[in-house]
């Protein structure tokens, strides 16, 4: 077994245009004084990560790694959550995600689509020329609006939907092979991989790809009433990413799970600071100590009472003292007795 790195923390919902969350070396310093020990990097985010600069200049990477090293973080891996999520849109929701793109490409979706493909695929890439083996992002979605089965979905039509996301993301899976590069999953609603069976869809029409894997945050799986201690039992060997993310789930008379339409601080399911939702991360980290996880265990922050800066600190502890360090023996291996086949036939009333 192995002891799970971290803390890390995913710097995307902190990065901004003030100091010290505007620039690299600043916001490396800030979680550096926190506790972190490392930073899931957002490749799309310019004030913090030049993409075609880290895909085509060695220079370049040696300072961005450089820098990190410095201020006392490692990059955990990089994310391609908001060009994944541009894989794969459904007409539904093209205004929506067209803020996700670069302006002379809204409004254009084939367009916007072949941006967020070759975004992913540099990201790929430029994750192995940092070294790293995990890249974290979204699906996309096409069948996402037709979840509640009212009115009745036309036969075929999410086989089409799964169909064609597999034919979109397979030959990026291809290029994550090539490149020794593990694509994380982020199981997550708004997706068409949105929990198990739909991971399990998507992973049957790619032929059980073996970089095809999962990014882990059980907060997400609160907030749809999945089993998430069950769910690393069952996906244990898919699960190459973690992220540290709160939630609770308080059910009404009035609402459940959808919520009612209400801002996130009036839903009966809504997102926390770690330690102050309803997640078990105790036994989370047991079982992910249990089956070996090679990762991180990175902290995002989402919640809709706590200040960022307030849930960046705490979390930095909150991991420390969930992180479990393996043990090189066995508990009762004080009490070991010698033996061979003849004692061990001996002791079972058998001829030795």
């Amino acid at each position: 077994m192995r002891t799970i790195k971290g803390p890390g923390l995913f710097l995307a919902q902190f990065a901004g245009d003030a100091a010290p969350y505007d620039s690299w070396d600043g916001i490396t310093k800030w979680a550096a004084s926190l506790g972190y020990s490392g930073v899931q990097v957002p490749s799309n985010d310019a004030r913090l990560f030049d993409l075609d600069l880290a895909v085509a200049s060695q220079d370049w990477r040696d300072e961005f790694l450089g820098i990190a090293a410095q201020n006392g973080v490692a990059v955990t891996e990089l994310s391609s959550h908001i060009q994944g999520q541009l894989v794969a849109v459904n007409p539904v929701y093209d205004a929506a995600f067209d803020a996700f793109a670069p302006a002379p490409l809204r409004g254009n979706p084939q367009a916007r689509q072949e941006w967020a493909v070759d975004q992913v695929a540099k990201t790929i890439r430029a994750s192995r020329l940092l070294g790293l083996d995990a890249m974290a992002t979204f699906s996309g979605a096409l069948a996402w609006p037709y979840l509640y089965p009212w009115p009745q979905r036309a036969p075929g039509l999410v086989e089409t939907a799964f169909d064609t996301l597999a034919a979109r993301w397979r030959p990026l899976l291809d290029l994550a092979e090539e490149n020794g590069i593990d694509v994380c999953y982020e199981i997550h609603p708004g997706e068409d991989l949105l929990d198990g069976i739909t991971f399990e869809m998507f992973l049957d029409r790619v032929n059980g790809h073996a970089r095809a894997n999962m990014l882990y945050d059980p907060s997400h799986h609160v907030l749809q009433q999945l089993d998430y201690i069950q769910h690393i039992d069952f996906y244990h060997d898919r699960i190459r990413m973690f992220h540290v993310k709160d939630a609770e789930f308080r059910p009404t008379g009035r609402q459940g799970v959808y919520g009612g339409f209400q801002p996130w601080v009036n839903r009966a399911g809504r997102f926390r600071s770690p330690g102050d939702g309803q997640v078990d991360f105790g036994r989370i980290f047991s079982k992910l100590t249990q089956y070996d996880f090679p990762g991180w265990a990175v902290v995002e922050w989402e919640c809709a009472l706590k200040h960022p800066e307030d849930g960046a600190r705490e979390g930095a502890e909150f991991v420390k003292k969930h992180i479990i360090r393996t043990t090189p023996h066995a508990f009762d291996d004080f009490a070991a007795q010698g033996s061979d086949d003849g004692a061990n036939r001996r002791a079972l009333g058998l001829e030795a």
